[in-house]
């Protein structure tokens, strides 16, 4: 199989868990979605070992390394400064326009952060993982002359 193949069965297979992720809302489980996501991962590992057409040397292998390390890095401060926002804005103390003992009615608790969000910003952060790894990886190729337009053209 070639590489372009495999990039087409990498769409195919998001696309299929977008349909299995609606199809999941609409039944109120998330089953479907775990084993599709799964599923489709172990798909690709086995598709990806068909593939003839990709070459791996020890260029290629230094800059998936220095990408993959640059990621961690980057990510790591992003995460912990967005983790430590997150837990001081729990953390701060509800304001109040009145002495707490003189209130006659309970007020309802403020919801800060409501936990059906975590889904959502998990998937960010995973959007974020994988758009700093591509930008890393086209930085180190290009840096290391896997780019270079000084060879001849067809």
């Amino acid at each position: 199989m070639k590489r372009n193949i495999y990039y087409l069965l990498i769409g195919i297979v998001a696309v299929l868990i977008v349909a299995l992720f609606w199809w999941a809302t609409a039944i109120h489980s998330p089953l479907p979605v775990w084993i599709g996501i799964v599923g489709g991962i172990v798909f690709l590992y086995f598709a990806k070992k068909q593939v003839t057409d990709i070459v791996e040397d020890e260029l290629s292998a230094k800059i998936t390394e220095k990408s993959a390390l640059r990621t961690l890095q980057v990510f790591w401060v992003i995460f912990f400064a967005f983790s430590a926002g997150a837990i001081l804005d729990l953390l701060r103390p509800p304001p109040f326009k009145e002495p707490f003992w003189i209130r006659m009615r309970p007020e309802p608790p403020i919801d800060v952060f409501p936990l059906r969000f975590v889904g959502y910003l998990q998937l960010g952060m995973l959007c974020l993982v994988i758009f700093l790894y591509v930008g890393f990886r086209m930085y180190y190729s290009k840096k290391y002359g896997v780019w270079d337009s000084d060879e001849e053209q067809d």
